[in-house]
């Protein structure tokens, strides 16, 4: 808390207005805080309860709330609640999570966590199985218990009263199990099946959804980010329309292009920007119909953007700018994950031991398990590892990045020497100032409300490298160009109509776009698009 604190100068300068914060609560970190053991008290490695107060109310003064995550689909293995179970046969809290008795000696489905190995664990001393849709040490709460669900809305109240301006609310759409808990047909060399297919977004979720919502967000000026995969389009309007269950919700489907699912990172996809533009845009319009969206090109779960969207020989100043600068002036409240404004990029580990993450262990060995070698299940993990947006922030060129005097909890990337804040704050060229001056032009130019309260409209729909579209509210009108390739595309446009508010280059040509240029125009009053 105090690093956050302490680093609030910088926060400012650079234009945002919010930070999300992942999990700082109690936890053994089997999951990177996402096992949470005491809802009420912060992880000592994170600082006091004081420090927390110290850092909303210093953010407060600079115009930055603070937002944490809410992780209420499961707990720790080791909260109080799970262990009382363990010691205590005839516990109340056994009716606080999913147990069932096996079948035949063997578990009672045959659903695969997200993280890998049955959703069912033996415990201690029974017949009976506990259930986890994430890893073996993050029991799922049984939200068909009212008694849970209440002490769950009594933790968000306390939290809200805190102060705090709300909350990202983690895999909410587990929270609902298909009460059948039937086998389905296996999908994987396991002999096992995505629990996703009975455990996300079942059916009788929305009643859940309504009570918290009712229960804890309506009573407060708050904001809420859902993480909701697995939600279709028609029901968006449930979840973010007039009376949705949250504020706004992340769309992670253009994120996962290139993987035939978030889980499963064996089984690549080859994509074009074509397909990336036909996502981005389908999920712009379906938001645009009912709500407000949260727009991201990274965060704890995925890799550096850079590396996922843009060819390694083609990392540089422009393809970073213009890929931020395309997500950034999207309809909905663009999120900026740490090192995305510095252009930090994936790493590459040499062996499976060098990796914290759990999710990854579980692909690496599982990719074997389904008929890759060695070498093709590390490839698979160095590309899609949760790792490479954990490393710590390079903030210089010092010795581990200035993030800390000793040796990180996570290796660091490589090229901290080379991608740092010490050096792109010197350089008024930088991937660092250019964010500056992006945030800058959406948050206080002449053209903010159109930026962002305006629709959005797609053009230039059907070419193969250029990502475009319009905003518009009321007479005003910016129109966005990104050449997603290294290039130079033809483009006509008029500079007697148009004022230039951000470009990457420094030139202006009127007949095109140069390699990854990102070009946004505010149309002049009295003049129409050719």
């Amino acid at each position: 808390m105090n690093g956050i604190t302490e680093k609030l100068d910088y926060l400012q300068s650079l234009g945002i207005t919010m930070i999300w914060i992942c999990p700082i609560y109690k936890s053994p970190m089997a999951d990177n805080g996402y096992d949470i053991s005491d809802y009420y008290q912060l992880n000592p490695e994170f600082g006091e309860m004081k420090d927390l107060d110290e850092l909303i109310e210093k953010a407060k003064e600079k115009g930055i709330k603070i937002v944490l995550d809410l992780v209420i689909n499961h707990t720790s293995d080791e909260h109080p609640w799970f262990q009382d179970i363990l010691k205590n046969p005839t516990s109340k809290y056994r009716d606080y999570y999913v147990l069932k008795s096996g079948k035949d000696g063997q578990p009672p489905t045959n659903w695969r966590s997200v993280f890998g190995g049955s959703v069912w664990e033996p415990l201690p001393n029974s017949d009976e199985y506990y259930f986890h849709s994430f890893d073996v040490k993050q029991p799922d709460l049984n939200w068909e218990n009212e008694e849970v669900r209440e002490e769950l809305y009594k933790m968000v109240n306390y939290w809200l009263e805190k102060g705090i301006a709300g909350f990202r609310v983690d895999a909410i759409t587990f929270i609902k199990k298909d009460q059948t808990f039937s086998d389905l047909p296996a999908d994987g060399a396991d002999g096992l099946v995505k629990c996703t297919k009975k455990t996300r977004n079942q059916p009788g979720i929305e009643v859940f959804l309504h009570e918290l919502n009712e229960k804890t967000f309506s009573k407060y000026d708050c904001v809420t980010i859902g993480e909701a995969p697995g939600v279709v389009y028609e029901q968006f309007g449930d979840y973010i329309g007039e009376n949705g269950y949250f504020s706004m919700i992340f769309d992670f489907r253009y994120a996962d292009l290139d993987v035939a699912s978030g889980s499963e990172w064996f089984r690549r996809l080859d994509w074009t920007v074509l397909d990336l533009k036909k996502l981005i845009f389908t999920s712009q319009k379906e938001i645009q119909k009912v709500g407000w969206g949260a727009n991201f090109l990274e965060n704890h779960d995925q890799n550096r953007s850079l590396s996922k969207y843009i060819k390694e020989e083609d990392q540089n100043f422009y393809s970073a700018t213009m890929l931020g600068a395309m997500f950034f002036y999207l309809r909905g409240t663009p999120f900026i994950y740490q090192g995305q404004e510095i252009g930090m990029t994936n790493f590459t580990r040499k062996s499976i031991e060098e990796f914290d993450d759990i999710s990854s262990i579980d692909q690496y060995y599982r990719s074997m398990n389904e008929g890759f070698s060695e070498e093709e299940a590390l490839y698979f993990i160095n590309l899609r590892s949760r790792d490479n947006s954990r490393t710590p922030f390079h903030w210089n060129a010092d010795e581990y990045g200035g993030f800390s005097k000793v040796k990180p909890w996570l290796g660091m990337n490589e090229n901290f020497t080379s991608i740092n804040v010490e050096q792109q704050e010197q350089d008024p060229d930088s991937i660092l100032n250019f964010y500056r001056k992006m945030i800058g032009v959406r948050q206080s130019s002449e053209a903010s409300e159109c930026l962002i309260y305006g629709k959005v409209e797609p053009i230039l729909e059907d070419h193969p490298v250029i990502i475009a579209y319009k905003r518009k509210l009321n007479a005003e009108e910016v129109v966005c160009y990104f050449n997603f390739s290294s290039e130079k595309q033809e483009l006509n446009w008029d500079p007697e109509n148009y004022t230039v508010l951000l470009n990457n280059y420094k030139e202006e040509t009127a007949n095109s776009l140069q390699p990854y240029q990102a070009l946004i125009l505010l149309k002049k009053e009295g003049c129409f698009h050719e």
